[in-house]
C-alpha cells in the first residue's frame, strides 16, 4: 500500500474504532446501572457485594465463547477492574491486608479485587483478621502458604481465634528483589524484610551477602522504609517499592528458585453464597486417643474425598495438642455430603468448617505496578 492508501485505511480503523468505543460506553453504563440497582435492592441488608462464584461464573462463559483475538491475559484484566467497579457501585468495600502499601498481600489484592477497593493497610496479620471479624473491613486478604517456604503458621493459627470464613483463593506467582541505595552490594551491612522473603531468598543471601545482618520486620515495605534511614541497608520485596521509596533495585529475581508461588486466600465474615464449589478448608481437633487422625482420614477415603493439604499447629495454651487444618477437593456443603460431615463430627473433639469456594485463578503479581496516586487534594 502506498502512503496515501495506508493513511486513509488508518482513518477509516479510527473512525471504526472510535464507534466501537462509543459502543462499548454504552454498554458500560447500562452494566453501571444494573449495578446500582443491585445495591439499591441490598441496601440495608448483610448480603456480601464480593461474589467469587458468579464473578467466575461469568468470565469462564466469556473465555467459553472468545475467539481468542483478545488474549485470555487482557480479558481477565478488563473484566476485573469491570467487576470491581460493579462492586463500587453497589457500596464502598473495605479489603484489609498487611500494609504498609507495597506489600505482596497489597498487589494480591489489586490484581484480583481490582482498583476500586478500598484497601486498608494493618499492621499485622493479626490486626487484618480482627478487622474482619469485628466490621471494619468487608474482606482481608492474607497469605496462606508458599511453595518454596510452606505455610505461613500465623495466618492458620488466626483462623482458629477469629470466626471468619475463607471466601476465595489465589495464586500468586512471586518474585523478590533487593533495594536500597547503595551502589555495590558490598557495602551493605543490614538486609530488612518480612520473615517469608527472608527465607525464600536464603540461598541468595548466602552467596551474596554473607556477612550482611538479618534483621526480620513485619513486611516487606516496612523493611523498604527502613532502607530509607539506613542507606547502609537493603530490603527485599517487590520491585515497585523502588520507585514508591525511592530505592534502586541492586539485584532482580532473587527467590532461591524462579517458580515462587504463594497461595492467598479472600476472608469474610459471613461463607461465600451458592455456586460451585472446588475445594473446601477444615479446622479441627482430636480426642487424645489411638487412630482419632486415621479416622477422619478414613471417613475421607471411604467417601471418594481428595486430601488436598493436612496440616498440624500447636493450639495454644494448650501443651502437646494440636490444631488441624485440612483442605479437599469438594464442596462438603452438597447433600451427598452430609453423612460424611457427620461422622467427621463424631471422629472430631471440635470441627468448623472454614468455607467452600472456587479453585483460585494463578496471576502474576511479580512485576504488577503500585496503583496511581491521586493528584494532591484528591481523595
Amino acid at each position: 500500500m502506498d502512503k496515501t492508501a495506508i493513511g486513509q485505511r488508518l482513518a477509516e480503523l479510527r473512525t471504526e474504532i472510535d464507534a466501537i468505543d462509543l459502543a462499548v460506553l454504552d454498554l458500560l453504563s447500562r452494566r453501571a446501572g444494573c449495578s446500582l440497582e443491585v445495591g439499591r435492592i441490598k441496601a440495608g441488608t448483610r448480603d456480601m457485594i464480593f461474589k467469587p462464584f458468579r464473578e467466575k461464573e461469568v468470565m469462564d462463559k466469556l473465555l467459553a465463547v472468545s475467539d481468542g483475538t483478545l488474549p485470555e491475559k487482557h480479558l481477565r484484566a478488563i473484566y476485573r477492574e469491570i467487576f470491581s467497579s460493579s462492586r463500587r457501585l453497589q457500596r464502598p468495600q473495605q479489603v484489609a491486608y498487611l500494609g504498609p502499601e507495597g506489600t505482596f498481600s497489597y498487589f494480591a489484592g489489586v490484581e484480583f479485587l481490582g482498583h476500586n477497593a478500598d484497601y486498608l493497610p494493618k499492621p499485622s496479620f493479626e490486626d487484618v483478621f480482627s478487622a474482619v471479624s469485628a466490621g471494619e473491613a468487608e474482606l482481608g486478604i492474607v497469605p496462606l502458604e508458599n511453595s518454596l517456604n510452606g505455610t505461613v503458621g500465623q495466618c492458620l493459627d488466626l483462623f482458629f481465634r477469629h470466626a471468619v470464613y475463607i471466601q476465595s483463593e489465589i495464586f500468586c506467582k512471586i518474585s523478590h528483589c533487593c533495594l536500597g541505595k547503595a551502589e555495590r552490594l558490598a557495602d551493605v551491612k543490614v538486609v530488612y524484610s518480612h520473615p517469608q522473603p527472608l527465607a525464600q531468598c536464603s540461598g541468595w543471601l548466602k552467596a551474596n551477602l554473607p556477612s550482611a545482618k538479618v534483621v526480620p520486620v513485619e513486611s516487606t515495605a516496612a523493611a523498604a522504609a527502613r532502607v530509607v534511614e539506613d542507606p547502609g541497608s537493603v530490603a527485599l520485596g517487590h520491585q515497585a517499592l523502588a520507585p514508591m521509596f525511592g530505592l534502586s533495585v541492586l539485584a532482580a529475581g532473587i527467590e532461591d528458585l524462579p517458580d515462587n508461588w504463594t497461595r492467598f486466600v479472600v476472608i469474610g465474615l459471613d461463607p461465600a453464597d451458592d455456586g460451585h464449589r472446588d475445594k473446601t478448608s477444615l479446622l479441627f481437633t482430636l480426642p487424645d486417643k489411638p487412630g482419632s487422625l486415621a479416622a477422619v482420614l478414613n471417613v475421607l477415603a471411604a467417601r471418594g474425598i481428595n486430601l488436598k493439604k493436612l496440616e498440624s499447629r500447636p493450639m495454644r495454651g494448650e501443651k502437646w495438642k494440636y490444631v488441624f487444618f485440612v483442605d479437599v477437593e469438594a464442596d462438603l456443603g452438597r447433600d451427598e455430603y452430609g453423612v460424611a460431615l457427620r461422622e467427621l463430627g463424631e471422629s472430631c473433639h471440635t470441627l468448623r468448617i472454614l468455607g467452600s469456594y472456587p479453585a483460585g485463578p494463578s496471576l502474576d503479581v511479580s512485576n504488577t505496578a503500585p496503583a496511581p496516586k491521586a493528584p494532591a487534594g484528591e481523595l
